[in-house]
């Protein structure tokens, strides 16, 4: 009688789930277009036009093997990922430590100054530094040449283009994590602390063994976030390095990301089989490089 209550108690949860208006939502939302975009990748199909022409796995074998292109967009965007990610955790990490210290004065005031770039428009922010990293008038090669510094062409030299776009992401993505790691600093008791230094603990031993050990969950999240953010770099290069003659990708497609790759094939042939094949090589490329994230630093963790 008890297995058999169980079994209808299961079967009521599981109704319970897939009925409700916020997995309806999600499946609406995310799960609909996803297998949408799956059927469309199977096909050649011309955007507006009745006729579609079913051509199996072809779309994903010209990606894989003929498109040069495409090839270049996933290294752009993988160092991309990898340029700001690591700095950027880095420099929120020591912000977040020096702002969590109880005797810093005007704590609130430098939070919030580091927190502005974040909840400024994107838009705004790459239009902003389009104008900071202008080869010859901008504010940034200036500088350099007041300390007798050549800087490079950035947005218009290819070997510097998507570096420039690196620059500007660190800079505006630090607030964000940093809240994030201040949070979790905030979640460890102070006693540990009180008691490392009772038993004489220098500061890099309380930081190598009590702090980053229970900081583990907020840097796999930060982790997480940022490298799911970074590959689906879009608005960045397509500001920075946009002009009205071609979309976007900078000079010699220098700053082509997967995703700007996906709109331009999309929107400008107006083809929506060979896009949607890429898309879902981009979503199958992170999904497996959260997967090996959360495999090689996520620990366990106790007070």
């Amino acid at each position: 009688m008890k297995r058999r209550l169980g079994i209808q108690g299961r079967q009521a949860l599981w109704a319970y789930i897939f009925l409700s208006p916020a997995f309806l939502l999600f499946a609406v939302t995310v799960f609909y277009p996803m297998i949408r975009a799956f059927q469309f990748s199977l096909y050649n199909w011309p955007l507006g036009s009745a006729e579609k022409t079913f051509v199996g796995l072809e779309n994903y074998q010209r990606l894989v093997t003929d498109d040069a292109l495409f090839h270049k967009s996933i290294a752009n965007t993988l160092y991309f990922t990898v340029a700001t990610v690591l700095p950027t955790l880095a420099i929120a990490l020591a912000i977040a430590l020096l702002l969590n210290r109880r005797d810093l004065r005007a704590r609130g005031l430098f939070r919030t100054i580091y927190f502005i770039p974040v909840v400024t428009s994107l838009v705004a922010v790459a239009f902003v530094w389009r104008i900071l990293l202008e080869p010859t008038f901008g504010i940034v090669n200036a500088t350099l040449r007041l300390v007798g510094v050549d800087g490079p062409g950035w947005l218009a030299d290819p070997d510097w283009a998507l570096n420039g776009v690196v620059v500007m992401t660190v800079w505006r993505d630090i607030g964000y994590y940093m809240v994030i790691f201040l949070a979790g600093l905030q979640t460890i008791p102070r006693d540990i602390y009180d008691s490392a230094a009772v038993d004489g603990a220098s500061r890099w031993q309380t930081f190598r063994r009590i702090t980053l050990p229970l900081l583990n969950p907020s840097i796999v999240l930060a982790a997480v976030i940022g490298v799911i953010y970074g590959l689906q770099l879009f608005t960045q290069v397509y500001v920075m390095t946009g002009s009205p003659q071609r979309l976007a990708g900078g000079p010699s497609d220098s700053t082509e990301s997967i995703v700007l790759f996906i709109v331009q094939q999309a929107f400008r042939p107006l083809e929506m089989g060979y896009p949607s094949a890429a898309a879902i090589i981009l979503f199958l490329l992170i999904m497996a490089v959260t997967l090996v994230q959360l495999r090689l630093i996520q620990r366990r963790f106790e007070y």
